[in-house]
């Protein structure tokens, strides 16, 4: 008599835990339970919508075989970057922005190059010569 009431009521521990899975299971399908769930909750992001990217590859080309020119844009402001060289070198920043003067990395404004110019033929030497 006891083995049978015991095993009737085991079946009904075991529906009672599968209902309650599918219970959850469905909540959890409805975002019911991610709704106002606090910070740092189980699923709480679960089913949250994705931020906004705030970075992006605008455009890239190749400069020659081993280098290439990357445009790339962070919050609303883009930046020409040559990669790929001996060492990565950020060519102009601030593209796009309000500021028309472009900006170094140290936040001083500078001119676009600020090498003088190279010429073929007498490297070194002073052309009043």
């Amino acid at each position: 008599m006891w083995g049978i009431l015991l095993s009737i009521l085991s079946w009904l521990l075991f529906i009672v835990f599968i209902a309650g899975l599918l219970v959850v299971g469905g909540l959890l399908l409805r975002g019911y339970l991610t709704t106002g769930a606090p910070t740092g909750a189980l699923v709480g992001g679960f089913f949250a919508p994705k931020p906004d990217k705030r970075l992006d590859v605008v455009d890239q080309a190749n400069v020659d075989g081993r280098r290439r020119l990357v445009l790339v844009r962070r919050d609303e402001v883009e930046h020409l970057i040559m990669t790929g060289g001996p060492v990565d070198v950020v060519i102009e920043t601030g593209i796009g922005s309000k500021a028309s003067e472009k900006t170094s990395i140290s936040g001083k404004t500078e001119p676009g190059l600020t090498r003088p110019a190279r010429s073929f033929g007498g490297v070194g030497r002073d052309k009043s010569s």
